[in-house]
């Protein structure tokens, strides 16, 4: 059983697409008026697929759309008079997470229902067999579930449970080094120095040869 959340604020948009699928076997249909309600019915209702408008009081569909891919990602499929191909609603709701995207009929959808429902019910059908990727937005989705602010990164940790980061170990040749706090610094240096091997004592010049004159001859002396 395929459930399906129709979401739109016109009550006879409702009944005829309510129609649609409770025609179809294996649909359990459920409604919203607006995106406030789709929200609620998103957690209580846990649909499989949802069919999203996109003017609605109160929260607008690709509000509300952008509310649902992080907080309970759904296939979701875009029925709106302004989400015709290449517009820019259904560009925006294609880029926030929407699988599909189909125009709702002009003038009396009473009259239209019957090319329109063929239609839908196979957007819808496939959608609702659609997966959608589990990296589409994880980070808002991981800061959504732990409140975290919109400025934290993913990575961060947060509450009570946060652990402080390990610091990393300083390169070689950087100007941060790591010293012992006992150790002091110019001590640290020496034992770091490598030892030199004792070499040859150094050369030194031999002294002067000593300037003594030789002593007079005693003139008294006779030779």
């Amino acid at each position: 059983m395929t459930r399906l959340l129709i979401v739109d604020d016109s009550a006879l948009m409702r009944r005829v697409l309510g129609d649609v699928f409770q025609n179809e076997p294996g649909f359990e249909v459920a409604f919203a008026r607006d995106g406030v309600e789709a929200l609620a019915q998103v957690h209580a209702f846990k649909p499989d697929v949802i069919t999203l408008d996109v003017q609605m009081p109160r929260m607008d569909g690709l509000s509300c759309l952008d509310r649902i891919m992080v907080e309970r990602p759904c296939p979701v499929v875009m029925v709106s008079s302004l989400t015709a191909e290449g517009a820019d609603a259904t560009l925006e709701a294609l880029e926030l997470g929407a699988v599909d995207f189909v125009g709702k009929p002009d003038g009396a959808v009473s009259l239209a229902i019957d090319e329109f429902a063929p239609i839908l019910v196979e957007k819808v059908v496939t959608a609702a067999a659609s997966r959608l990727r589990r990296s589409h937005r994880l980070a808002e989705r991981l800061r959504a579930r732990h409140g975290a602010p919109s400025g934290a990164r993913p990575g961060d940790a947060i509450g009570a449970n946060a652990r402080p980061r390990p610091s990393r170990p300083s390169r070689p040749g950087s100007a941060r080094t790591h010293r012992s706090p006992a150790t002091p610094p110019r001590q640290a240096c020496r034992r770091n120095r490598p030892r030199r091997a004792p070499g040859p004592p150094a050369w030194r010049p031999p002294p002067p040869p000593s300037a003594t004159r030789p002593s007079p001859p005693d003139r008294g002396a006779r030779p």
